[in-house]
C-alpha cells in the first residue's frame, strides 16, 4: 500500500519513519506548508513530496495520515475520504462530536477505514492490561485513576485537557466496555492565554458504580504517567515511565461477608487480602509499528480498527463534556 502524510511538525516524522521501515508500504508521500519541515524529513528518508494537499489527494496513495493541528482535522480528513482514501488521524479525532459523526458516516458510505492515532492503545503494556481485564483476572472494575502531569509543553491553541487527556480517555475506553453516563471537570489557567487551562481534574461516572478520575497538568515539577485500576479480584499499577516494571499486578483486595444473626441483623465482616505482586513481561515493540500493521490488516481484511472513528468519537465526546463542565464551574454534564 501507499501512504501519504500531511503534517511534518512534531509527530508526523514519527509516522513517516515507521511507514518507511514497514515492508508492506511501498511508498510514502509527504506534504507540509513549511519547507523546512519537508527538508528535515527528505534529508533522512526516501520519500516523495507532494507540492500541495490537493496534489496528494489526486495521487495514487491509498491512505492519508492527517498529522496536523486539531482545528484542521475535520476539513483535511473529509477531503481525504471524499477522494476515496482511508484515513489515519492524529488524536484527538475532531474538535466537535458532530464533525466526527459526519466523517464516520462518509467512511461507511464509501467503505473506507478510519484509524485515530491513540498511540497508547497500541503499546504492549495497554494491550496486556486489556488481556487481563478480558480474561476476568481483574474481576469487576471498581475504579480507574489516572495521573498524567509534567512541566509543559504549553500549547497556544488547545488546553491541557485536549492535549493530555485523550491518552487516558482512550486507554479507559479500550479497557472498559461500559459507556460513561456523566462527567464533571474543573480546571485553572494560571499561565498563558486566558481560558486555556493548564491543569484540570476530571471525574467520570458509570451506571454500574465504576468511577474514573483523571488529573492532567502542565505545571507539575515532576513527570508522572501512572494509572491505578482497582478490581474485585486484582489491583493494577500501570506506570508508563517505569522501563522495568511497567505493570504491577497486586493480589490485594477486600472481602466482605454478610453474617446474619438470630435477630435478623446484618453485620459486615471485612477481611483484607494481601497476596503476591506479579510483574508481567512486556515486549518493547514500538506502538506506532503495531498501529500501522494493525491498520493495514484491517484494510486488507475488512476489519474494524481498535481505535476506529467510533472510538475517536467517544474520546471527543468526553473532551467536549469536560470543556462544557469547566465552563459551567465544574457542573455535572450528561454524556
Amino acid at each position: 500500500m501507499k501512504l501519504g502524510v500531511v503534517g511534518l511538525g512534531y509527530w508526523g516524522p514519527n509516522i513517516v519513519r515507521n511507514a518507511v521501515e514497514n515492508s508492506r508500504i511501498s511508498s510514502v508521500t509527504v506534504c507540509d506548508m513549511n519547507p523546512d519541515n519537508v527538508k528535515r524529513v527528505t534529508d533522512k528518508y526516501a520519500v516523495r513530496v507532494a507540492d500541495s494537499y490537493n496534489a496528494m489527494l489526486s495521487s495514487d496513495v491509498d491512505i492519508i495520515a492527517v498529522i496536523t493541528p486539531i482545528s484542521t482535522h475535520y476539513t483535511l480528513a473529509k477531503k481525504a475520504l471524499e477522494a476515496s482514501k482511508h484515513i489515519l488521524v492524529e488524536k484527538p479525532f475532531t474538535v466537535k462530536p458532530e464533525e466526527a459523526e459526519e466523517l464516520i458516516q462518509i467512511a461507511k458510505e464509501k467503505n473506507l477505514k478510519i484509524l485515530v492515532d491513540h498511540t497508547f492503545v497500541y503499546t504492549s503494556a495497554v494491550r496486556k492490561l486489556r488481556e487481563m481485564v478480558d480474561s476476568g483476572e481483574v474481576g469487576k472494575i471498581y475504579y480507574f485513576d489516572s495521573v498524567r502531569v509534567n512541566l509543559g509543553l504549553f500549547q497556544h491553541d488547545v488546553n491541557v485537557v485536549w492535549d493530555l487527556a485523550p491518552h487516558d480517555f482512550s486507554i479507559m475506553n479500550f479497557l472498559v466496555s461500559e459507556k460513561p453516563v456523566a462527567l464533571s471537570a474543573q480546571g485553572a489557567a494560571h499561565i498563558g492565554a486566558p481560558g486555556i487551562q493548564n491543569m484540570s481534574y476530571i471525574h467520570v461516572e458509570f451506571g454500574s458504580g465504576l468511577v474514573a478520575h483523571f488529573h492532567v497538568n502542565w505545571l507539575s515539577p515532576v513527570k508522572i504517567r501512572k494509572t491505578l485500576i482497582g478490581g474485585s479480584k486484582k489491583m493494577i499499577e500501570y506506570d508508563d515511565l517505569n522501563v522495568v516494571d511497567k505493570i504491577k499486578v497486586y493480589d490485594k483486595g477486600v472481602v466482605v461477608q454478610d453474617v446474619k444473626d438470630d435477630e435478623e441483623f446484618y453485620k459486615e465482616l471485612i477481611q483484607y487480602r494481601s497476596g503476591d505482586v506479579h510483574v508481567p513481561q512486556i515486549d518493547n515493540t514500538e506502538a506506532l509499528q503495531v498501529m500501522i500493521d494493525h491498520f493495514l490488516d484491517c484494510i486488507e481484511q475488512d476489519r474494524c480498527p481498535d481505535t476506529d472513528g467510533d472510538s475517536g468519537l467517544k474520546v471527543v465526546k468526553l473532551l467536549d463534556a469536560a470543556e462544557r463542565s469547566m465552563a459551567a464551574g465544574g457542573a455535572k454534564v450528561q454524556i
